[in-house]
Order: C-alpha cells, then sequence, then structure tokens
C-alpha cells in the first residue's frame, strides 16, 4: 500500500474526481498543499488575488463542467473570505469543495474558555454549517480518504451545494499508508426512478390543456441535463419560460422559447404565465422573485412542480402535484415516454402577439441616450465565439435577462440566491478555464465591478480572451431605482456619496486592452447604432485577448417592466403602481 503525505494525497484525490484546476490566494496554514499541488503537477493551481475571487471562479467552472470547483484558503480571514460564494453555491445549487487550512491541533482552543488560542486560528466550520451540505474539520490524518471522497459525493448528490473541509496544519503534514485515489464517473440519469404514474398524469394533461406552459429553472442545469431539456421540451412542443437561472435552457431564439417570468421578467412572459392552464415547473423553487406575492392566483392553474428537493415543494404556491424527481431522470422519462401528438400552434402565436405588442427593447423607448436592452441583444448577436456570458448582480443583470441575445450550447451564469455583485469578473476566469480558453463575456455595472476589480491581474497574467463590458451609469443603479420608486428620489450612498473610476484607464494600468462608448447622453438613431458596431466590433478584434468596453449609459435607466408588488403576476410597472413595498 502507497504512502501519502497528507496534501499530496487531498492533491491526487481531486484529480481522481476529475479536478483539473483549484482556485486559491496563498497563506501560511496552506504552505503544505501549496507545496503538494506544486510537486504533483496533477491539478493546475490558479492564483487570484482575493480568496472571495477564487472561490468565485471555483464556482464559475463547476457551473461549466458539473465537477465540483475547488477553492483552497488560508485559516483566520483567508477564511472567512469563502463565506459569500460558498452561500452563493449552496442556494444556487453549484458543487463546490472548499479547503481550509487550519492551525495545528494543539493550537485548537477546544473547550478553554477563551476566544483564540492559535494566531489566526477561527472556528469556520461552524461559521460555514448553515450555508453549506456539510463542514467537517479532519482531527484523524487517516479519515482524510473517506472524508474527501464523502465531501465530493455529498456534493454532487441530490441537489448539490458546497461542502467545507477543515485542514489542521500538522494534518496535512502527516504520513498515511492508504490506496492509490481512483478516478470515479458520475451516474448517468435512470428513468425508472421516477414514477411512472407521474409521468402518465403530465402527459394526460398536456393532451387535454390549450395553453400549456414549461417553467424551467436552473435546477436542469444543475442537474447537468440542459440536452435532455431541450430535447424533452422540442418533444412536447410545449412553449418554455423560464426564470434567471434558466435563461441558457433555450437559445434565445428557439420557437419555444417565450421569455423570462418574474420580477423584472418579460412582460409577455409574464402574460402567459398569467393565462396558461397548465404550468411544468422543472427545477425551479417558485420564490418571489418569480412568482411576486399573489401565489393564490397563481395557483389557480394545474400545476406540476418537478424538484429534487421535497421541501421547495408545495412551499410558497400550493396545491401543485409534487413531482419529487431529479431534473434529469425525470426529462429521461419523459423521452422514453409516447409524445403527446398535440399542437400549440395557436397559444405560440397568442405569446407571440405579446411579445409584439411589447418588445423588451422598447420599454425604455424615451429614455435619453443609449437602451441598454437594445445593447445587450447587439451584445450577444456579435459574440457568438463566446463559451458563456458571465453576468454581475444589478439593474445590467435584469436587462441581461430580459434582452441578452445567444445561441445553443453558450451559457448564462450569473448569483441569483445570495446575488451576490462581484460575482462575474472571477466566475468568468473559472469558467474561462473550463472551456479551455474559449471567450468569455464579462457584464457588470460599474459599482459591481469595483468589489473585485483586482482579478484583472489573475486575466493579466494568465492572458485570458475574456470579453469584459462594464456599463456605467454612476451609480448604484438597482437600489436607486428602488430610492426612486419609495423613497421620493433620495439617492444617499447610491449618486450621493458615490462615484466610479474611469475603468477604462485602470484595465490599461494592468495591460489589458480598453476603451470606451460615451453613450449616456447619444442620441438614439444611426450614429448610436454605427457607434455600437464599432465598439462591439473592436471588442472582438482579437478573439484570444483580453479587453474591456466602458460604456455610459444615462444614470435615470430604470428596469422595466418591473411587477407591481402587491399586484397579480400579470401587472408590470410603470403600466401599473406598486399596492405595497418589496421586501426583496
Amino acid at each position: 500500500m502507497p504512502e501519502y503525505k497528507v496534501s499530496d494525497y487531498v492533491v491526487d484525490h481531486l484529480a481522481a474526481e476529475g479536478v483539473t484546476h483549484a482556485y486559491e490566494l496563498a497563506g501560511g496554514m496552506l504552505a503544505h498543499l501549496l507545496d503538494s499541488f506544486s510537486r504533483r503537477g496533477t491539478v493546475r493551481l490558479v492564483s487570484m488575488h482575493h480568496e472571495q475571487g477564487a472561490a468565485f471562479a471555483a464556482e464559475g467552472m463547476a457551473r461549466m463542467t458539473g465537477v465540483p470547483g475547488v477553492a483552497l484558503a488560508t485559516s483566520g480571514p483567508g477564511a472567512t473570505n469563502l463565506l459569500t460564494p460558498m452561500g452563493s453555491c449552496y442556494f444556487d445549487n453549484v458543487p463546490a469543495v472548499f479547503l481550509t487550512g487550519q492551525v495545528n491541533r494543539h493550537e485548537l482552543k477546544g473547550d478553554r474558555p477563551i476566544r483564540q488560542l492559535g494566531f489566526q486560528e477561527t472556528d469556520i466550520v461552524s461559521m460555514a454549517k448553515p450555508i453549506c451540505k456539510a463542514a467537517w474539520q479532519v482531527r484523524d490524518p487517516e479519515s482524510v480518504p473517506a472524508m474527501l471522497r464523502q465531501a465530493f459525493d455529498l456534493a454532487r448528490s441530490g441537489r448539490p451545494g458546497p461542502v467545507l473541509l477543515d485542514l489542521p496544519m500538522d494534518v496535512q503534514r502527516v504520513h498515511i499508508q492508504v490506496p492509490e485515489p481512483a478516478r470515479r464517473a458520475r451516474p448517468a440519469p435512470q428513468p425508472g426512478r421516477v414514477r411512472a404514474e407521474d409521468v402518465s398524469a403530465l402527459l394526460e394533461a398536456i393532451a387535454g390543456a390549450e395553453r400549456p406552459l414549461l417553467l424551467v429553472g436552473g435546477g436542469v442545469r444543475s442537474a447537468g441535463a440542459g440536452e435532455l431539456f431541450l430535447s424533452a421540451a422540442e418533444r412536447l412542443g410545449v412553449p418554455v419560460v423560464h426564470s434567471l437561472l434558466g435563461r441558457d435552457a433555450l437559445p434565445f431564439a428557439h420557437p419555444l422559447s417565450a421569455g423570462m417570468i418574474g420580477s423584472y421578467g418579460n412582460r409577455w412572459s409574464n402574460h402567459a404565465l398569467g393565462s396558461c392552464d397548465l404550468l411544468i415547473v422543472v427545477g425551479s423553487r417558485l420564490d418571489i422573485r418569480q412568482t411576486g406575492t399573489d401565489t393564490e392566483g397563481l395557483a389557480r392553474r394545474r400545476i406540476f412542480h418537478v424538484d429534487c428537493d421535497p421541501g421547495e415543494i408545495n412551499n410558497r404556491v400550493l396545491g401543485v402535484r409534487p413531482v419529487h424527481a431529479d431534473a434529469a431522470d425525470f426529462l429521461a422519462a419523459v423521452l422514453d415516454a409516447p409524445a403527446p401528438g398535440r399542437s400549440f400552434d395557436g397559444w405560440l402565436k397568442q405569446i407571440r402577439e405579446q411579445q409584439a405588442a411589447w418588445p423588451d427593447e422598447a420599454e425604455l423607448k424615451d429614455l435619453p441616450g443609449l437602451n441598454p436592452n437594445r445593447f445587450l441583444r447587439r451584445l450577444g448577436e456579435a459574440s457568438g465565439r463566446a463559451r458563456a456570458f458571465c453576468i454581475d448582480v444589478g439593474q445590467h443583470q435584469m436587462w441581461a435577462g430580459q434582452s441578452l441575445a445567444f445561441g445553443r450550447g453558450q451559457r448564462f451564469l450569473t448569483s441569483g440566491g445570495m446575488g451576490s455583485m462581484g460575482f462575474a469578473l472571477p466566475a468568468a476566469i473559472g469558467a474561462c478555464f473550463a472551456g479551455a480558453g474559449e471567450p468569455v463575456v464579462v457584464v457588470a455595472g460599474d459599482g459591481g465591478f469595483q468589489l473585485n476589480i483586482q482579478e484583472l491581474q489573475t486575466v493579466a497574467r494568465n492572458r485570458l480572451p475574456l470579453k469584459m463590458v462594464v456599463l456605467n451609469n454612476r451609480a448604484h443603479g438597482m437600489v436607486r431605482q428602488f430610492q426612486e420608486s419609495y423613497f421620493d428620489s433620495r439617492f444617499q450612498s447610491t449618486v450621493v456619496g458615490y462615484d466610479p473610476p474611469d475603468f477604462s484607464r485602470v484595465a490599461a494600468a494592468y495591460g489589458i486592452a480598453s476603451r470606451r462608448l460615451d453613450a449616456a447622453a447619444m442620441p438614439d438613431g444611426p450614429a448610436q447604432d454605427r457607434a455600437v458596431a464599432d465598439a462591439l466590433a473592436w471588442l472582438w478584434s482579437d478573439p484570444a485577448a483580453p479587453a474591456l468596453l466602458e460604456v455610459g449609459i444615462p444614470t435615470v435607466a430604470n428596469v422595466y417592466p418591473k411587477l407591481a408588488f402587491g399586484r397579480p403576476i400579470t401587472e408590470m410597472e410603470p403600466l401599473a403602481t406598486p399596492l405595497e413595498m418589496e421586501g426583496t
């Protein structure tokens, strides 16, 4: 039986699990692990410039590949900096294994009535437990192989999510005799796990419906079932609406695509949701940003809810038929069953008529300067070579959800449940490594981009082909819009007391090609169209190189349509006024 130093075994085990890259920021309690990565050479170690950036990069890679992302941090502040991305993985069902260094076992305070014994000793396990599937501290070096297997199994199984392993420094340097780590494959979908009566009842309901609708959420991608969903949707012939995290379940121009629903959904999509007589929910938890507050109104139609987590079914929207199943297994079962044999062309025509009456690009038709919906449509059309679009959090996130155009196979990554600004740039780094250097587009606001702007150095050092677009409205726009609606336009800390840098000059300081498109006051028309086309052509002039395009948009730009809180899903601002202040 071979002998391993524990830190060497950890690296070899990661490789056996299919991990190709791990992300970190150096720290003393990681020294043994860092040295093992260097000597073993089986997993590429990517050095980042903040632990949050490292963990978001691991999350981006996991979202692209389905293999648990791996990030490392030292004890104390390094470990606590992992908590936000850890929560992002937990809420958005992303498999990850986080490894933290810890002080030597004899330096742990244990039950002593003191705050800390070892330098930077911090009880990261207790902090992480509420936002992890599991968090463990390794006390016995011999248990490392079993704990690593369990961590990866747990991260991938059921509803995916993060697991934390806290490794004291003296554990890392112990030598153990254990078998060589064995490579393990992800199990294939098993239609037999799905109850036949659920599939039969669903197909019977579709056959008897006049206006059925599929609602797809991020759970489909979490299950690795993107292609299965596309095939199942086409077999059923049912129009598809999506949540924000289900944005890339269908190509933008797919004939069954009926847009994004929810608080900032496309107006015609929310009308379709309000008008359907059968709703089939796959991998979406029907949270308040999808349904608004009128859950009783939504429950007036027949609903099938497919989810791997039974706690999410009949949670907010009651009276649904529960289908407790993994999305991949369920979709495989649908493809194995006879097709309903119905055409819903008339229903699709109604949806297209609504779309023509309320186009997303016309929601801000009176806005002075660049229309962000129109710009994002053009960005997507110009970015056919991109492997993925990584979208930060803010108004631009909603404009992208409404309007970003993309094709089959292109991914849409954003932070949903945690909604963390600063997500997009480091997540795009991980997505780029996952795609073996294929270009990735970053879309961020001026506020969010500053939260992890230091990772421009990671982009520059690795010459990653990120096409970074910063929509600069010189404000924290989402909260500014909230203040406009509910606080008499007192813009404290969103406009007053806030300002951004010149991002093009910042990028230049890192040696990254940059350009500005000052379109905040540019009138609509042919001149603006030419300027946008020229800027996007420049952005893609060298697909293999990083580039940053700063785009000025009006500070007064709002995201419309927007659900009028307290009203049904079909009633949206600015045509309807809220009955209550939104609390989320």
